[in-house]
């Protein structure tokens, strides 16, 4: 059997950023500031990499107290009954020199849907403890509606409050395990 190599998440210096469009003209940004995953290779390059992640709903941040409420409660997340969003990949595919195509089952509340998204392989290092260390760029789109979050607000003007598509933008750093 080939050998597996297990990473882990670096939270410290991971981040998770999602966009969204308000009232059509200005983007309101947020983030997730607690998530886990962990990927497994078989390939020195990563392809195939096999990865598992989870973010924690209530840890959303996008500056405004009301607004993250309002994005936990049953309107929107529901982080009550939902409280984590999952993505489990199903493939892992290099598509350049440093570029990969990540598949994957996402889930929100409870819909899971395939999403395909965007990632740059930023290259490995050494930190001072002797650790290795892998670094990602994982960029996509993802239709919120298609995950049943479904709330729309109108002003009266009738302009549409909260943009259909989040734009993700992940940073990972890796750590691999011994």
């Amino acid at each position: 059997m080939a050998n597996v190599t297990k990473w882990v998440i670096d939270p410290m210096h991971s981040e998770v950023q999602f966009k969204v469009k308000h009232l059509v003209i200005s983007t309101v940004t947020g983030f997730f500031k607690s998530f886990e995953g962990t990927v497994e290779t078989e390939n020195e390059d990563f392809s195939d990499a096999k990865i598992n992640f989870s973010l924690d709903i209530n840890s959303i941040d996008t500056t405004q107290t009301h607004r993250d409420e309002h994005l936990k409660g049953p309107e929107f997340f529901d982080a009550e009954q939902y409280p984590h969003i999952k993505f489990a990949s199903t493939s892992f595919t290099k598509t350049g020199d440093d570029e990969y195509e990540l598949k994957g089952d996402l889930t929100v509340k409870d819909v899971t849907k395939p999403v395909k998204l965007d990632v740059e392989f930023g290259g490995s290092a050494t930190d001072f403890y002797g650790n290795t260390k892998a670094g990602f760029e994982i960029t996509g789109k993802v239709n919120r509606k298609e995950f049943g979050l479904t709330w729309d607000g109108v002003t009266e003007a009738g302009a549409i409050v909260v943009g259909e598509d989040i734009k993700l933008q992940i940073n990972i750093q890796l750590a691999k395990q011994a």
